[in-house]
């Protein structure tokens, strides 16, 4: 079994890289990503403790992107060099338009009535990360909320006006996907029925993730994330005949944050289907990454 999606406490995650692997092996994967957004900070701690503890453990990132018509979507990026400079730069400008974002969010909050400090915000020792999740979990934990999950429903504080109108420049989908092939790596495209702008208009969704696909192919996309814990069997079998039409890889995540920020997400936990062989997925990724070395 494989999971190539999968956060640690150095994104949005609950648990160490360590605690993640451990946690890996026991629900019987053999080869996972480290896909934390926007950083790469967990990614030597979760190598090294997947040596130890046998399982196969890639490099990866998640990229928040847009494209140029303003297309909001998540980019994964496997097996690039995690030193690479353009890469690292990029990462930390990022970073620093987080934080910018996070002051907006907080005085946001504040002024819906949810009383949240930087302090609250800093869930283990050593934090330098803060997404819209962690909001989540420390409404959660200062009892404005009984899940993370209801943080973001309708009508709850994640979800207000307010909130909502606080933006985060975003890195740009074509930007994001050279910088990981420049460093040697495989982009994918994440989740693709998530991607709302694609569900508006009338137009039926899988005919503009076609089209929206096309672009991204010309922009250097390898994969997309077909199998994955939000999928339906039904969708996951069109995307799956998506990616093969578009020559790309179907790749599989479920996108576990951690037990305490969803229960209902398990490593592993995605539909599979008669085309599902998750040795081919692992193959088609390397051979990607040696055809860039070469």
């Amino acid at each position: 079994m494989i999971d190539l999606h999968l956060h640690t406490y150095y994104s949005d995650g609950t648990m160490s890289p360590e605690e993640l692997v451990r946690y890996a092996k026991e629900s019987g994967a053999e080869t996972i990503a480290i896909t934390d957004h926007d950083g790469m900070g967990g990614l030597a701690e979760g190598i090294e403790a997947g040596k130890r503890l046998g399982v196969h453990v890639i490099p990866g990132i998640e990229l928040s992107t847009e494209d140029d018509e303003g297309v909001y979507m998540h980019i994964l990026g496997y097996c690039f060099e995690r030193n690479h400079e353009a890469l690292k730069e990029e990462v930390e400008r990022i970073r620093r338009k987080r934080a910018e974002r996070n002051e907006k969010l907080l005085a946001a909050l504040r002024q819906i009535g949810c009383e949240l400090s930087r302090e609250d915000l800093q869930l283990r020792e050593g934090q330098d990360y803060v997404g819209k999740p962690t909001f989540a979990l420390a409404l959660m934990r200062k009892g404005y909320v009984t899940s993370p999950k209801e943080a973001f429903r309708e009508g709850f504080f994640m979800r207000s006006e307010v909130v909502r109108r606080v933006h985060r420049e975003k890195i740009s989908a074509k930007r994001a996907i050279e910088l990981i092939c420049q460093a040697g790596g495989v982009p994918v495209l994440a989740h693709p029925m998530k991607i709302s702008h694609l569900t508006r208009g009338g137009e039926d969704f899988f005919e503009r993730l076609s089209g929206q696909l096309d672009k991204l192919r010309g922009w250097g996309l390898a994969g997309m994330e077909c199998y994955y814990s939000g999928h339906s069997p039904e969708a996951t079998r069109q995307l799956v005949q998506i990616a093969r039409d578009h020559g790309l890889i179907a790749t599989a995540g479920s996108d576990f944050h951690g037990i305490e920020f969803d229960s209902g997400i398990k490593i592993g936990g995605y539909f599979t289907d008669e085309n599902f062989d998750e040795k081919r997925i692992i193959i088609e990724i390397n051979r990607k990454v040696c055809n860039k070395m070469v």
